[in-house]
């Protein structure tokens, strides 16, 4: 079953920003731990390496809505507490690169924020709550320990700036998981697992959708306190592509 989304003119304009493939947030420099996954797992045709690359992007899109979605969801109804929901992303993250790439995708979109976005919020305390953070983001300095308290993590910034864009809650959880879908698929373009055509077929399938609405629905009615890893493999591929001799992606 695939859902319609209702959206008003502002809602649809910030929609389709945050959807935008030129939207410079960074995520074309990670792989989300296919790279890794296709280093030690050698797939000798073409037909095998698609067919594995299916299943790698059903179980990181299932592992992304059980971990991240939740903080996501968390930011959405409370903006108000980004700081505490950025310090809990980074607690819960134990995986060095997986923890380097949420950052990395966090500071850019507060800095599209500051610079672009902010103009067009319609919702002012969740505007107010990002504005706050990205400046108090500015001015934080590491501890005694050298712990950054304030890192900038993607999914509690990601709710918060479509909350403050009008964005449903429906197509927050969606635009969340397809922008996933897309990265993953345009980092399988470029590691040569498939062409741009094959590529733009699983982005319009009926089967990505499907599933994608399948991971709201379970997955919607979590908060931060309820993430867990679902598929513990999944930091084990980012984790390791460190590990690999030569490298195409940062994760």
């Amino acid at each position: 079953m695939v859902t319609t989304l209702a959206t008003s003119p502002a809602s649809l304009h910030a929609l389709l920003l945050l959807s935008d493939s030129a939207l410079p947030l960074g995520s074309f420099a990670f792989s989300s731990g296919l790279e890794s996954f296709l280093g030690h797992r050698k797939q000798p045709t073409a037909q095998q390496k698609s067919k594995a690359f299916n299943i790698f992007l059903d179980h990181s899109l299932e592992n992304l809505a059980s971990t991240a979605l939740p903080y996501v969801l968390s930011a959405y109804h409370d903006p108000s507490v980004l700081q505490d929901l950025d310090n809990d992303v980074d607690a819960s993250t134990p995986c060095t690169v997986a923890r380097r790439a949420s950052i990395a995708q966090g500071k850019a979109l507060l800095t599209i924020w500051e610079r672009a976005l902010s103009a067009a919020a319609t919702a002012e305390p969740a505007a107010e709550a990002v504005s706050a953070f990205a400046k108090a983001a500015k001015s934080s300095k590491p501890d005694a320990s050298g712990l950054q308290l304030i890192n900038g993590h993607f999914p509690p910034l990601f709710g918060a700036v479509a909350r403050a864009l009008g964005l449903a809650e429906q197509e927050t959880c969606y635009l969340f998981l397809l922008n996933h879908a897309k990265a993953m698929l345009s980092a399988a373009v470029r590691a040569s697992v498939m062409g741009p055509y094959q590529s733009q077929a699983v982005l319009a399938s009926a089967a990505l959708q499907e599933h994608i609405n399948d991971l709201i629905r379970r997955y919607k009615g979590l908060r931060a306190g309820d993430a867990a890893v679902s598929v513990p493999a999944m930091d084990l591929w980012m984790g390791r592509h460190e590990l690999l001799y030569s490298r195409i992606f940062n994760s």
